[in-house]
Protein backbone atom coordinates (compact mmCIF):
# COMPACT_ATOMS: atom_id res chain seq x y z
CA UNK A 1 0.00 0.00 0.00
CA UNK A 2 3.04 2.15 0.50
CA UNK A 3 4.49 1.80 -2.69
CA UNK A 4 0.89 2.67 -4.32
CA UNK A 5 0.71 5.41 -2.35
CA UNK A 6 4.02 6.78 -2.45
CA UNK A 7 4.05 6.46 -6.67
CA UNK A 8 0.96 8.22 -6.63
CA UNK A 9 2.09 10.99 -4.35
CA UNK A 10 5.43 11.30 -6.45
CA UNK A 11 3.21 11.73 -10.00
CA UNK A 12 1.00 14.26 -8.08
CA UNK A 13 3.90 16.47 -7.16
CA UNK A 14 5.43 15.35 -10.78
CA UNK A 15 2.68 17.26 -12.38
CA UNK A 16 2.18 20.16 -9.66
CA UNK A 17 5.59 21.02 -10.40
CA UNK A 18 5.14 20.87 -14.39
CA UNK A 19 1.86 23.14 -13.74
CA UNK A 20 3.82 25.56 -11.15
CA UNK A 21 6.28 25.64 -13.93
CA UNK A 22 3.72 26.66 -16.78
CA UNK A 23 1.95 29.24 -14.37
CA UNK A 24 4.57 31.07 -13.50
CA UNK A 25 6.22 31.25 -17.04
CA UNK A 26 2.79 32.19 -17.85
CA UNK A 27 2.82 35.07 -15.47
CA UNK A 28 6.34 36.27 -16.23
CA UNK A 29 5.30 36.80 -20.10
CA UNK A 30 2.11 38.92 -18.72
CA UNK A 31 4.58 40.94 -16.91
CA UNK A 32 7.16 41.05 -19.62
CA UNK A 33 3.76 41.62 -22.26
CA UNK A 34 3.05 44.40 -19.57
CA UNK A 35 6.86 46.55 -19.98
CA UNK A 36 6.31 46.15 -23.57
CA UNK A 37 3.07 48.05 -23.62
CA UNK A 38 3.91 50.67 -20.74
CA UNK A 39 6.98 51.70 -23.10
CA UNK A 40 5.11 51.89 -25.61
CA UNK A 41 2.56 54.15 -23.50
CA UNK A 42 5.13 56.01 -22.33
CA UNK A 43 7.67 56.35 -25.18
CA UNK A 44 10.54 55.11 -22.77
CA UNK A 45 12.70 52.47 -22.61
CA UNK A 46 11.75 49.94 -19.67
CA UNK A 47 15.28 50.69 -17.60
CA UNK A 48 13.90 54.05 -17.86
CA UNK A 49 10.85 53.52 -16.52
CA UNK A 50 12.41 51.76 -14.01
CA UNK A 51 14.75 54.40 -12.80
CA UNK A 52 11.99 56.92 -12.71
CA UNK A 53 10.18 54.58 -10.46
CA UNK A 54 13.09 54.48 -8.05
CA UNK A 55 12.54 57.69 -7.26
CA UNK A 56 9.00 56.52 -5.22
CA UNK A 57 9.15 58.97 -1.95
CA UNK A 58 13.22 60.05 -2.59
CA UNK A 59 13.97 63.67 -3.17
CA UNK A 60 17.70 62.52 -4.81
CA UNK A 61 19.70 59.37 -5.95
CA UNK A 62 23.35 58.62 -6.43
CA UNK A 63 24.43 56.69 -9.51
CA UNK A 64 25.45 53.96 -6.95
CA UNK A 65 22.26 53.36 -4.84
CA UNK A 66 20.44 53.59 -8.75
CA UNK A 67 23.01 51.01 -9.44
CA UNK A 68 22.31 48.62 -6.32
CA UNK A 69 18.59 49.12 -7.12
CA UNK A 70 18.47 47.95 -10.57
CA UNK A 71 21.20 45.18 -9.98
CA UNK A 72 23.12 46.77 -13.19
CA UNK A 73 26.38 48.54 -13.42
CA UNK A 74 27.05 52.31 -12.57
CA UNK A 75 28.37 52.69 -16.27
CA UNK A 76 25.02 51.42 -17.07
CA UNK A 77 23.27 54.14 -14.50
CA UNK A 78 24.80 56.46 -16.74
CA UNK A 79 23.67 55.57 -20.02
CA UNK A 80 20.09 55.42 -18.33
CA UNK A 81 20.14 59.10 -16.80
CA UNK A 82 22.09 60.05 -19.58
CA UNK A 83 19.08 59.48 -21.75
CA UNK A 84 16.50 60.32 -18.77
CA UNK A 85 18.29 64.02 -18.75
CA UNK A 86 18.12 64.17 -22.33
CA UNK A 87 14.31 64.02 -22.23
CA UNK A 88 14.23 66.82 -19.51
CA UNK A 89 12.54 63.81 -17.01
CA UNK A 90 15.88 63.67 -14.40
CA UNK A 91 18.42 66.16 -13.76
CA UNK A 92 22.26 65.66 -12.04
CA UNK A 93 23.18 67.96 -8.85
CA UNK A 94 26.68 68.33 -7.21
CA UNK A 95 26.71 66.58 -3.73
CA UNK A 96 27.28 69.66 -1.26
CA UNK A 97 29.09 67.10 1.19
CA UNK A 98 30.84 65.49 -1.35
CA UNK A 99 32.27 66.75 -4.67
CA UNK A 100 32.62 63.26 -6.09
CA UNK A 101 29.37 62.45 -6.01
CA UNK A 102 26.76 63.51 -8.41
CA UNK A 103 23.24 63.42 -6.76
CA UNK A 104 19.90 62.73 -9.56
CA UNK A 105 16.72 64.21 -9.03
CA UNK A 106 13.52 63.82 -10.96
CA UNK A 107 12.68 67.37 -12.84
CA UNK A 108 8.98 68.84 -12.36
CA UNK A 109 8.18 66.34 -15.42
CA UNK A 110 9.94 63.47 -14.61
CA UNK A 111 7.89 63.61 -11.24
CA UNK A 112 4.43 64.01 -13.38
CA UNK A 113 5.89 61.16 -15.81
CA UNK A 114 6.26 59.30 -12.31
CA UNK A 115 3.10 59.57 -11.35
CA UNK A 116 1.83 58.36 -14.41
CA UNK A 117 3.60 55.31 -14.15
CA UNK A 118 2.19 54.82 -10.97
CA UNK A 119 -1.12 55.24 -11.33
CA UNK A 120 -0.76 53.14 -14.33
CA UNK A 121 0.78 50.33 -12.21
CA UNK A 122 -1.65 50.92 -9.25
CA UNK A 123 -4.93 50.62 -12.30
CA UNK A 124 -3.38 47.46 -13.59
CA UNK A 125 -3.61 45.94 -10.36
CA UNK A 126 -6.90 47.00 -9.42
CA UNK A 127 -8.17 45.29 -12.15
CA UNK A 128 -6.35 42.19 -12.11
CA UNK A 129 -7.73 42.30 -8.31
CA UNK A 130 -11.37 43.55 -9.81
CA UNK A 131 -11.40 40.41 -11.49
CA UNK A 132 -11.87 38.01 -8.57
CA UNK A 133 -14.63 38.26 -5.99
CA UNK A 134 -14.31 39.47 -2.54
CA UNK A 135 -13.09 35.78 -1.50
CA UNK A 136 -11.13 35.15 -4.41
CA UNK A 137 -9.24 38.30 -3.67
CA UNK A 138 -8.39 37.28 -0.25
CA UNK A 139 -7.27 34.28 -1.06
CA UNK A 140 -5.35 34.87 -3.52
CA UNK A 141 -3.09 37.50 -1.87
CA UNK A 142 -2.88 35.33 1.11
CA UNK A 143 -1.47 32.37 -1.00
CA UNK A 144 0.68 34.60 -3.26
CA UNK A 145 2.34 35.65 0.16
CA UNK A 146 2.51 32.00 0.71
CA UNK A 147 4.49 31.51 -2.38
CA UNK A 148 6.88 33.97 -2.18
CA UNK A 149 7.59 32.99 1.34
CA UNK A 150 8.16 29.51 0.10
CA UNK A 151 10.24 31.47 -3.15
CA UNK A 152 12.58 33.32 -0.99
CA UNK A 153 12.93 29.88 1.03
CA UNK A 154 13.98 28.18 -1.73
CA UNK A 155 16.29 30.76 -2.89
CA UNK A 156 18.38 31.28 -0.05
CA UNK A 157 19.48 27.66 -0.55
CA UNK A 158 21.41 28.36 -3.67
CA UNK A 159 22.11 31.78 -3.01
Amino acid sequence: MNEIQGKINEDLLNYQTLRLKGLISEMVQCCEDRKFYETQRFGLPYSEVKCLMLFEGERYLTVKGIAQKLEVAKSRVTKITDGLIEKGLVKRLDDPNDARVKLISLTREGERISREIEAFHREIHRDILLELDDDERKNVLAYLELLRSAMEAVKERFV
